[in-house]
């Protein structure tokens, strides 16, 4: 049973990065540490995404679910709503495609709200 907690625990952490990675935008305004820390959360999103390696997350939630013994289909409803959330069943390219597209809007939110700030100051 206490595998079978971390995994969910690991996907539900896994869950709140995506959300983090993807509107953490709409909470750094004006919040200069939270700001870089979102940043720094995109950019090694996009290295995460784009090189050969997995994602830690997800090492950690397979290890767990492999150390709980749980089978796939296994799984309740809610897990494998779960599950849908963050591995979604689309093309990995476009998952990829999507994951780095989104990080480099974010990175242009940052960077329009940097020009705004540097030309309201002139």
């Amino acid at each position: 049973m206490g595998f079978r907690i971390l995994a969910l625990t690991a996907l539900a952490l896994h869950l709140a990065w995506i959300l983090w990675v993807a509107l953490g935008w709409l909470v750094t305004r004006r919040r200069r540490v939270l700001r870089w820390l979102h940043i720094g959360s995109l950019a090694y999103a996009i290295f995460i995404v784009l090189g050969p390696w997995p994602c830690p997350l997800t090492l950690l939630e397979l290890w767990a679910w492999r150390r709980a013994g749980v089978q796939p289909g296994e799984v309740t409803f809610l897990e494998r709503l779960f599950d849908l959330l963050v591995y979604p069943d689309l093309p990995f390219w476009l998952i990829t495609a999507a994951s780095v597209a989104v990080c480099v809007l974010n990175l242009g939110i940052y960077l329009r709200r940097f020009r705004r700030r540097r030309n309201s100051a002139w």
